[in-house]
């Protein structure tokens, strides 16, 4: 038993560590980054604010709204249910509630990780301009590892049924909330975060920042590369960390 808490852990971390990393490439190679963190990241260039901490409180306010999801929906559920579940939904709203507030923890952690990936590696298009690094095919080719790395940490962390990234926790809770299909409530997300900081970008900036072709990259290939990922991994993963018996 302590074998498998000890796995389930070591995968956890091991995926957010893997999601950071590919998170931080992406913006590294400036050819625009995933939907959710377009919109801290666009705000963070534009400003000259620091992304990791941006993008912390950016997930602060998801884990806000997501709190609020479920306190609206636990109450429309109490009225259509009547008194004889209304403790049990008061109890099943507590510990919601409960794993909502821990994505405030891991928040912090997890943008920490944001913020020492991203001294450690450089931008490529203005470090390296004369090297393959620098180059368009160059960049093309770390965009790629970097939606790859973000699809492996993502299926990583969230096979572990742990903590969820804000950035996924607030889909869920959206979804649950509209009654609608995580897929589809995931594609209008991206969506609307693309059009904020499109907005951001050309009201403030008066350009794009944060959107180009890595963004449509982002959109298709991590889900893709989680697919992948989890037809490979996911069996052997479940079976050393205890989750094929929960």
């Amino acid at each position: 038993m302590q074998k498998t808490y000890f796995y389930r852990g070591l995968f956890y971390l091991m995926g957010l560590l893997i999601l950071a990393l590919g998170i931080t490439l992406n913006t590294k190679t400036g050819l625009g980054v995933s939907p959710i963190i377009s919109v801290s990241f666009s705000i963070s260039t534009i400003w000259h604010f620091n992304f990791g901490n941006t993008t912390l409180v950016l997930y602060a306010l998801f884990v806000v709204v997501e709190m609020i999801l479920h306190t609206i929906r636990s109450l429309h559920a109490r009225q259509s249910e009547g008194l004889p579940l209304e403790h049990a939904n008061q109890m099943n709203l507590k510990l919601v509630l409960f794993m909502d507030i821990l994505q405030f923890p891991l928040s912090l952690i997890f943008t920490r990780f944001l913020n020492i990936f991203s001294g450690m590696i450089p931008d490529l298009w203005t470090t390296y301009p004369d090297s393959f690094s620098g180059s368009f095919p160059g960049r093309i080719l770390f965009l790629i590892i970097a939606i790859i790395l973000t699809g492996v940490g993502a299926a990583m962390s969230l096979n572990m049924r742990i903590i969820p990234n804000p950035g996924d926790g607030i889909v869920q809770a959206i979804s649950d909330f509209i009654h609608k299909s995580v897929g589809f409530t995931k594609n209008c997300f991206d969506l609307f975060n693309i059009c904020l900081t499109i907005s951001v970008g050309l009201i403030f900036a008066h350009h794009l920042v944060g959107i180009g072709i890595g963004t449509i990259l982002a959109v298709i290939g991590v889900g893709r590369a989680i697919a992948a990922f989890n037809h490979f991994f996911k069996q052997p993963m479940a079976v050393l960390s205890g989750m094929n018996e929960s």
